[in-house]
């Protein structure tokens, strides 16, 4: 079975809302709003995108600005350049890539009051190791 694939060459510029439901490389310039929800997005080297990313799997090698939600991964490659907040489950910053904004890695369906319970104890054990070290002073 052969999967679909489209790309956007680097000289279409779209402004507004892109919707889809294949793989898509976008090498052009892309504003306004990006859903793929069950496929991947690739932005090429030469992609530049001002828009809110949802996509199954995102794979940058361009430039986005704008958020970023993945179901499964966001993937910044070598010279790939994301300014804006990711969330995704699995995030891949590669060495050399840039990246300015902030990641929660929250898995869908995971349980939110495991992950309350020991911020809440981390204090109580912050504070039993603040009188030691002020005794080591």
């Amino acid at each position: 079975m052969e999967k679909d694939i489209v790309n956007i060459g680097k000289s279409v510029v779209i402004k507004g809302e892109l919707n889809g439901s294949e793989d898509l490389t976008i090498e052009g310039h892309v504003e306004g709003t990006i859903q793929l929800r069950d496929h991947v997005l690739t932005i090429g080297p030469n992609g530049k995108i001002k828009a809110q990313v949802f996509a199954k799997s995102v794979i940058v090698l361009g430039e986005v600005t704008g958020n970023v939600t993945a179901s499964d991964k966001v993937d910044i490659r070598d010279n790939g350049s994301v300014d804006g907040d990711i969330v995704s489950p699995r995030v891949a910053i590669a060495e050399g890539a840039h990246f300015r904004g902030s990641v929660d890695m929250q898995r869908k369906g995971a349980p939110e009051k495991p992950a309350a319970q020991p911020q809440a104890q981390k204090p109580a054990a912050q504070q039993q190791q603040q009188p030691a070290a002020a005794q080591a002073r």
